[in-house]
């Protein structure tokens, strides 16, 4: 197929078409496209309000990255399933929180960012760097900021909902009579041993078991493949940084800091409108200012005064500002500002300002022997990247362009290394055991084309090509080569039958009142007495611990009594003689705490998920 590609992408036909979407981008834009595929088309309505396909597209190429899997590997209807109900779940929360009143201020917003490790250099806030890393996740300022108030809400409605929960001592009690309980039984295992070592396996059966299950003795397909690894790791031995680039560096983020400074404002805002021209609201605002320095209160005139009604409500408070949130005139104002001072008006496209700074925070920088060392990891990681993605894209030419891996040998310097054989799979190396290694190796143009792979992503410093070195078909062994591994196989299946013939005999001679000592004599049995056994006890068998403590609890002057088989092959008997309940007060401070800390938490899940499935059941879903 991809050979097929190479011979028809040089055709005329082709490069009209090429031509011609080229045209519909230049024209209408890329949305004209994607639009024609995403644009509006609405997938469901949660009570009246709509999830269209392009907000599945984008929640399903956000659960892909979360997964980290590829859709090959998946059922894509399962998906898209699990991503719209995700999206189902967020409006309806969305919808809960706007219903009960809950909102997130802007001051909580600009916090966030400000404290957003993504978007700092040396502890500081860049604003560079954050839309920079906004615009890598196809969001502009303004899209982050509402994305985030959303998960910010939804966070605080599911907090809302499970701090709700509360413990009692009686609770505490009850689970810890559970938790701290003890059991004393007694016990004894019959294991596997050599009681059918005198018997020989019929061949008839040996050739029976080989006919009824082919799929055990049949190898599958295997591959030997031929491969290249393009590794960033081995590039930064080939990258220098001089020591004044590296202090030109400390110099710019050193003074990106002082310019980062977190300011917190306040304003009153005058509107510039038909009525008032701007010379008359700048008069306006400057008799506010003078009663400001008579002594009147700035919130309570911002109330009074501001048509930004929204913050005069928090005396004006507009959060904070590290010199680039807001227009150039106010960010200018605040320069010449200290704390607790009011400006005079400012002219902005919205209108007139007073602006108040009510806070200010000066980070000191570090030194430069404190950071050199990562200024000069983070200049040579850059060149590094470029190298890397430079010799990335030549390594997918080269591999679309020849048909083995000598030119990339050639002309990148990768040596070409083979694999050992592995199955579909996969094999026991890193490489061979990587998803990505095997899909592509037993694709149909790695397999059946016989061409080299797509550059094949290993992890985010290793990129990969490969072709097939050699092929082995899936086969039948024959039954000679695997007699002597049935025999043993229907062997060990005896034993196991013969281990469990004991056990149940000595199990219906207790439960017909005898003690069955001729058999424990026979077998060379004697119980093992325990008392107190926990459910976390270490020095015993986890599986003799668990069914200890999933029978039910005896009757007075009884036991119970119960067999059971090994995953060794082994088979127990148990015979359980009293259950001794838990106390909360043995147990000690700490404990105590963090069992209602568990309970606290199980109690608060189960109360958000109550709210959920009350949601989605009380919702219009169309």
């Amino acid at each position: 197929m991809l050979q097929s590609i190479r011979d028809n992408s040089q055709g005329l036909i082709v490069k009209v078409i090429i031509g011609l979407i080229i045209g519909v981008f230049a024209l209408f834009g890329a949305e004209s496209i994607v639009g024609g595929f995403f644009g509006g088309n609405k997938v469901v309505s949660v009570n009246g309000e709509d999830i269209t396909e392009q907000d599945l597209a984008v929640s399903l190429q956000n659960l892909m990255a979360q997964i980290g899997a590829n859709f090959d590997n998946f059922d894509e209807d399962l998906l898209r399933e699990v991503a719209l109900g995700q999206l189902i779940e967020d409006k309806l929360l969305m919808q809960a929180a706007a219903n009960s009143g809950m909102a997130i201020s802007e001051e909580s917003i600009d916090r966030e960012i400000l404290r957003t490790p993504q978007f700092q250099i040396g502890g500081v806030f860049d604003a560079d760097l954050a839309r920079r890393t906004m615009a890598a996740q196809f969001m502009s300022p303004q899209m982050y900021r509402a994305s985030l108030a959303e998960r910010m809400l939804m966070s605080q409605l599911a907090n809302a909902y499970a701090s709700t929960s509360f413990v009692t001592n009686a609770d505490i009690a009850r689970l810890a009579s559970l938790q701290s309980q003890t059991r004393d039984f007694r016990f004894l295992a019959v294991p596997l041993a050599n009681r059918t070592l005198g018997e020989a396996i019929p061949p008839e059966d040996i050739e029976a078991y080989y006919a009824g299950n082919p799929a055990e003795f049949t190898s599958e397909e295997q591959v030997s493949v031929e491969y290249v690894i393009l590794d960033k790791n081995r590039i930064f031995d080939e990258v220098n940084v001089d020591a004044a680039r590296v202090f030109a560096q400390y110099e710019t983020e050193r003074s990106m800091a002082v310019s980062s400074i977190e300011r917190r404002v306040a304003h009153i805002l005058f509107e510039i409108g038909s009525v008032s021209n701007e010379s008359q609201v700048i008069a306006e605002a400057a008799a506010v200012r003078a009663r400001i320095d008579a002594g009147e209160d700035f919130g309570e005139l911002a109330r009074e005064f501001s048509v930004d009604v929204i913050s005069a409500e928090d005396d004006g408070d507009i959060g904070y500002t590290d010199g680039s949130v807001f227009p150039d005139a106010l960010e200018r104002a605040l320069l010449e500002l200290e704390v607790g001072d009011v400006s005079g008006p400012v002219v902005t496209e919205f209108g007139v300002h007073l602006v108040k700074l009510t806070e200010f925070e000066l980070q000191d920088y570090p030194s430069f022997e404190e950071v050199s060392e990562r200024i000069e990891r983070n200049l040579k990681s850059a060149e590094v990247d470029q190298f890397y993605f430079s010799r990335l894209e030549a390594l997918a030419n080269l591999a679309f362009e020849t048909f083995d891996l000598q030119a990339i040998n050639e002309d990148l310097g990768l040596e070409i290394q083979q694999s050992s054989f592995f199955g579909r799979n996969g094999g026991t190396s890193i490489v061979t055991s990587h998803p990505n290694i095997i899909r592509q190796a037993f694709s149909d143009d790695v397999l059946g084309g016989e061409l080299n792979s797509d550059v094949i992503e290993l992890n985010e410093n290793q990129a990969a090509v490969l072709r097939l070195a050699e092929y082995r078909p899936s086969q039948l062994q024959p039954l000679q080569e695997v007699r002597a591994e049935i025999a043993v196989r229907l062997r060990t299946e005896r034993e196991r039958a013969m281990a469990r013939e004991v056990g149940e005999s000595i199990l219906a001679s207790l439960r017909a009142g005898e003690e069955a000592e001729d058999i424990l004599a026979a077998e060379s049995l004697s119980w093992n007495e325990r008392t107190g056994v926990t459910r976390n006890q270490f020095d015993l068998n986890i599986e003799v611990v668990q069914s200890v403590f999933r029978l039910p609890a005896p009757d007075q002057n009884d036991v119970v009594r119960q067999g059971f088989t090994l995953t060794n092959g082994a088979y127990v008997v148990i015979e359980l003689q009293a259950v001794n309940a838990g106390a909360s007060d043995s147990m000690n401070e700490d404990e105590r705490s963090q069992l209602a800390a568990a309970l606290l938490e199980n109690q608060g899940r189960a109360t958000f998920d109550a709210l959920l499935a009350n949601l989605q059941n009380s919702a219009r879903i169309r």
